[in-house]
């Protein structure tokens, strides 16, 4: 069973940075992409991240580009979500996601439980 469990969330000031951490299990981690998920309250879920375990592509939403950094750790099955200059409009439940597919194309099936990031002003 896919299972996916994220870490290091919080709060932070505005400006200041988060490492999130998705450690993944239960499937063969090269052969999935690992996106990272926001939504905040009221609002849509909207694809932040992802990158290609199969041949470590990357995407970036516009609204951080240039800010956040997706990794992954193959030895660890984990990626990570480097978050710097943070701004308030990134506050939102952040979610792991995992789809069995060699692009960042489509929507993911398998879902993290979440977790909370506040950017205060």
């Amino acid at each position: 069973e896919v299972q996916l469990v994220e870490s290091g969330g919080g709060l932070v000031q505005a400006g200041g940075s988060l490492r999130l951490s998705c450690a993944a299990s239960g499937f063969t981690f090269d052969d999935y992409a690992i996106a990272w998920f926001r939504q905040a309250p009221g609002k849509e879920r909207e694809g932040a991240s992802c990158i290609s375990n199969y041949d470590g592509s990357t995407y970036y939403a516009d609204s951080v580009k240039g800010r956040f950094t997706i990794s992954s750790d193959n030895a660890k099955n984990t990626v990570y979500l480097q978050m710097n200059s943070l701004k308030p409009e990134d506050t939102a439940v952040y979610y792991c996601t995992a789809d069995r597919v060699r692009d960042c194309s489509g929507y993911p099936t398998n879902w993290g439980q979440g977790i909370q990031v506040t950017v205060s002003s």
